[in-house]
C-alpha cells in the first residue's frame, strides 16, 4: 500500500518528540507504564539511566517513583527486550512483547560448536528456569544450581566467554527466558540481582506470533516512523532480509503503508499520517541509551555535523548522553555524582540562545529532581569516554 504522503526531517522528529513525551512531559499522575509502553521499553542495564529515562518525561517522577512501579505495584517489569538486553516495559504488555519476541529469528549463534546450546537443550533451560522461579526470588548462584538440577551437568558447564571470565553454559539463552516470559528481575537480595518469574494477572494476550508481530511493527512506526525494515532490523538486532518480509506482508494485508521520508520510500503504520508542521523546540538531556536516539534514524539527520564523530560510540548511539535541540543530537554530557550532589557537565557542539541556556539549566535541576540530589550545571569538555 503506497500514498502520496511526503514527510521531511523535522516533521518526523516533531511527531516522535511528541510521542515519547519529549516535546511535553507526561502529566503528573500518568502512570509509568504508559511513559514506558510508548518508548516500546526504556534501556535499563544501568538503573539510573532508565530512571532519569522515564522521569525526564513524566512530571514530578523521581527514582522512587520508578522503583516503587518496579517492586512495590510491579506496574513495570525489569526484563530481557529488544536486542536481548535489559529494559523496563510495562507488564501489562509482557504477553504482546514476549509473543512478538520470540517470533523474531535470532541469527547465527556467536559461540563455537563445542560451547552453543541445541534448540533442543535451550528450550530444557528456559523451561527449567520457569520452574525454579515459579514464586521465588533466586540469585544468579542459585538460579544455576537449579536449571542444571533440572536439565543436566551439561548446562552448568563453564564455557561460555564473558567479560574475561566463563559462564555457565545455561546462560546463553538467560535473554530468551525474559522474552518467553519466564524470567524477569527481582529487588536486590543485598549487593546481588535476584530473579523471579512474571507474575500473572489482567493483560492483553496477543492472538498469536503473527498477530503480536503486527501490533509490534505497527507500534515501533507509531514511536519511530517513518522507518524502513533495515531501521526495525538494527533496532530490534534482526535479520535485515526477514525484516523486510515482514513489511511485504503486513503491507500486502494493509497494516502498513509506503510514504516518502526525505525522498526515500519509508514506512508508517497504515492511516497514521498526520505529521506537526514544524520541528521540535527545545532543550533536553537524555541519559545512556535512551530509546529516542537508539531507535531514532537516519543517523546522520538525528546526529548532525560534529555530533556525529561526538556523540557515537564506534558508530553505535547511546554510548554517550546527549544533548538534544530542536531535536536533534546538538551536544554529550556526563554526571559525577558525590554523595547527595552531582555536577553535570554538558558539552554543547553548537551555540545556544539565551532561551536554550535557561532550559539547558531547568533540564540539569530537572535531573537533580529525578535523581534526588542537588545537580551543579558545568559548561566544558566531557572528559570522559563512551560509556563511563
Amino acid at each position: 500500500m503506497t500514498t502520496n504522503v511526503s514527510i521531511t526531517w523535522d516533521a518526523a522528529g516533531a511527531r516522535r518528540a511528541e510521542r515519547q513525551f519529549l516535546a511535553r512531559p507526561a502529566g503528573t499522575g500518568t502512570p509509568l507504564a504508559e511513559v514506558a509502553g510508548a518508548m516500546l521499553g526504556v534501556h535499563a542495564q544501568v538503573l539510573s539511566a532508565a530512571e532519569l529515562s522515564l522521569g525526564m518525561r513524566a512530571d514530578g517522577v523521581t527514582r522512587a517513583d520508578v522503583r516503587s512501579a518496579l517492586w512495590d505495584d510491579r506496574s513495570l517489569v525489569k526484563t530481557y527486550g529488544p536486542r536481548g538486553t535489559v529494559h523496563l516495559l510495562p507488564a501489562r504488555e509482557l504477553p504482546l512483547l514476549s509473543a512478538a519476541l520470540t517470533a523474531v529469528p535470532t541469527g547465527p549463534s556467536p559461540f563455537p560448536p563445542d560451547v552453543r546450546l541445541t534448540e533442543e537443550q535451550s528450550a530444557q533451560v528456559v523451561t527449567a528456569i520457569g520452574e525454579a522461579l515459579d514464586g521465588r526470588f533466586l540469585t544468579l548462584d542459585e538460579l544455576s544450581e537449579e536449571v542444571v538440577a533440572r536439565t543436566g551437568p551439561w548446562a552448568g558447564d563453564r564455557v561460555m566467554p564473558a567479560f574475561q571470565d566463563l559462564w555457565p553454559r545455561w546462560r546463553q539463552v538467560m535473554h530468551r527466558a525474559g522474552w518467553a516470559g519466564t524470567l524477569c528481575f527481582g529487588p536486590n537480595r543485598g549487593r546481588k540481582a535476584t530473579y523471579t518469574r512474571p507474575a500473572s494477572g489482567d493483560r492483553t494476550v496477543s492472538d498469536g506470533a503473527g498477530d503480536a508481530l503486527s501490533v509490534f511493527v505497527r507500534r515501533y512506526l507509531h514511536a519511530y516512523g517513518p522507518a524502513t525494515p533495515a531501521h526495525f532490523a538494527r533496532w530490534l538486532a534482526a535479520p535485515p532480509g526477514w525484516a523486510t518480509a515482514l513489511f511485504g506482508e503486513l503491507a500486502s494485508a494493509g497494516r502498513i503503508e509506503e510514504a516518502r521520508f526525505e525522498g526515500t520510500p519509508a514506512w508508517v503504520a497504515a492511516g497514521d499520517t498526520d505529521f506537526p508542521d514544524g520541528p521540535a523546540r527545545g532543550v533536553r538531556l537524555l541519559p545512556y541509551f535512551d530509546a529516542y536516539v537508539v531507535a531514532g534514524q537516519p543517523r546522520k539527520r538525528l546526529f548532525p555535523g560534529a555530533a556525529y564523530q561526538r556523540a557515537l560510540g564506534g558508530g553505535q548511539a547511546g554510548n554517550y548522553p546527549v544533548l538534544l535541540v530542536d531535536g536533534v543530537v546538538a551536544g554529550v554530557w556526563h554526571q559525577r555524582r558525590r554523595g547527595r550532589r552531582t555536577t553535570v557537565t554538558v558539552e554543547p557542539l553548537v551555540p545556544l540562545t539565551a532561551r536554550q541556556e535557561r532550559e539547558l539549566g531547568e533540564q540539569v535541576e530537572r535531573v537533580g529532581e529525578v535523581l534526588e540530589v542537588t545537580p551543579e550545571l558545568v559548561v566544558g569538555e566531557v572528559a570522559v569516554g563512551p560509556h563511563a
